[in-house]
């Protein structure tokens, strides 16, 4: 890691937090890195807290491709996107003292709504009824409508979100090597008027996921991207793509994402 030397830890101003940062950046000191107060000025951002406060590091500072990201867990077992322990000095050393780390890099999907704003996800797209009552949208796979939707609502993962909200309502673990998207229902009802395919299905990450929302004044949906809602009025068609943008993360010995899936959920 000897060319990235700026680091920037991104966690909730709490006391208890506020203390485990102050002796992160002695340890960093220690080992010749400079601890900035703006991420701009970094090339490693470091999360302190749990898989949640990862994507917010990410999301809050711009989904950067020319920074290594790092997740430090202050829970009692490590996640999917934290590599290390708050407690675990030793592979925080490990890290900083390898000169040639092994990367790993994330897929990025980006959702354009209504032709004029571009978001980006890490984890996934959810869009849902924001009333209690059923929602129907059109489902283009690139130039092909492929289905009527009706229900609660759907939900668009990477491979890595796949293990997230995707994975609560049945849909597949993805190894993050398939360049792809992921789509999900949330409660459709189906009958002789409404018929969906009733499955989860994946795309190629070559593909574009049009949703298109009819207008019959449930035009309001609750959009989530990762952990964070998207405050919008109104919504008539969302563009969906997997883009060529990664998320790098350094990649651990025996930390594979399949030896994730297993420490997280077997």
């Amino acid at each position: 890691m000897s060319d990235r030397r700026n680091i920037y830890f991104f966690y909730k101003k709490e006391p208890a937090l506020v203390q485990h940062v102050v002796r992160l950046g002695q340890l960093a000191h220690d080992y010749h890195f400079t601890v900035v107060e703006d991420q701009i000025e970094a090339n490693i951002i470091v999360s302190i807290g749990g898989d949640g406060t990862f994507l917010q590091a990410v999301r809050k500072t711009g989904f950067r491709e020319d920074c290594l990201y790092a997740g430090i867990s202050t829970h009692s077992s490590l996640s999917l996107y934290c590599d290390f322990h708050i407690d675990d000095q030793e592979k925080m050393i490990e890290a900083m003292t390898t000169k040639q780390i092994e990367v790993r890099r994330y897929p990025v999907l980006s959702a354009t709504i209504d032709d004029t704003s571009t978001f980006y996800c890490l984890n996934e797209l959810s869009i849902r009824s924001g009333i209690i009552k059923t929602f129907v949208m059109d489902i283009f796979i690139d130039d092909l409508h492929f289905e009527t939707f009706r229900g609660d609502g759907i939900i668009v993962a990477t491979p890595t979100g796949s293990t997230g909200y995707n994975k609560s309502v049945s849909g597949a673990v993805v190894d993050p090597m398939l360049p792809c998207l992921q789509v999900s229902e949330l409660a459709s009802l189906n009958n002789n008027r409404y018929r969906t395919l009733g499955s989860s299905f994946i795309l190629s990450g070559a593909r574009t996921l049009t949703l298109k929302i009819t207008q019959d004044g449930n035009d309001y949906p609750t959009i989530g991207m990762d952990n964070e809602a998207l405050g919008v009025s109104h919504v008539d068609s969302i563009v969906i793509n997997l883009t060529d943008k990664r998320i790098k993360t350094v990649k651990l010995k025996d930390n594979s994402f399949w030896e994730k899936v297993k420490r997280t959920f077997l």
